[in-house]
């Protein structure tokens, strides 16, 4: 399924013990997990979308829920997200071989994230060589 911008696409949970926090929800839950120890990140696959990600606390943030909003252009979201009253908490970030993320609070307080998928190569298309044409001697 395509998302759209502006869809909640991934749900990021800060803990504190992230050990206990993985086992409760495997446990509780069923979710599956994918250790991503270079980033000191798991991500988790819910029976539904959208999946998400354990953390420790970044920057400063208590433990809690991040939930990270599709944007086809997180600089664009950004301006516009300061100029209707949110302000930009951490900008655009790479994940590396993934995509962008950048943190902001809208007016009334909440902390959400937006997402940017990094473009996916392309596979380049080759069309087979044109077979040359026989001869047949005759002229039109």
């Amino acid at each position: 399924m395509v998302q759209k911008p502006g869809s909640i696409v991934h749900v990021e949970i800060a803990s504190n013990d992230l050990p206990r926090t993985k086992q409760f929800f495997n446990t509780v839950f069923g979710w599956k997990m994918q250790e991503m120890p270079e980033m000191n990140y798991t991500t988790f696959q819910a029976p539904g979308a959208p999946h998400g990600g354990f953390t420790p606390p970044q920057g400063g943030m208590p433990a809690g829920t991040l939930n990270h909003i599709l944007s086809n252009d997180i600089v664009a979201t950004a301006r516009k997200i300061e100029q209707n009253g949110g302000a930009i908490l951490v900008p655009k970030t790479e994940i590396p071989k993934i995509g962008w993320f950048a943190v902001f609070r809208e007016p009334g307080g909440a902390v959400l994230a937006l997402y940017e998928d990094m473009p996916k190569p392309r596979a380049s298309r080759q069309r087979p060589a044109k077979k040359a044409r026989r001869s047949t001697g005759r002229r039109k």
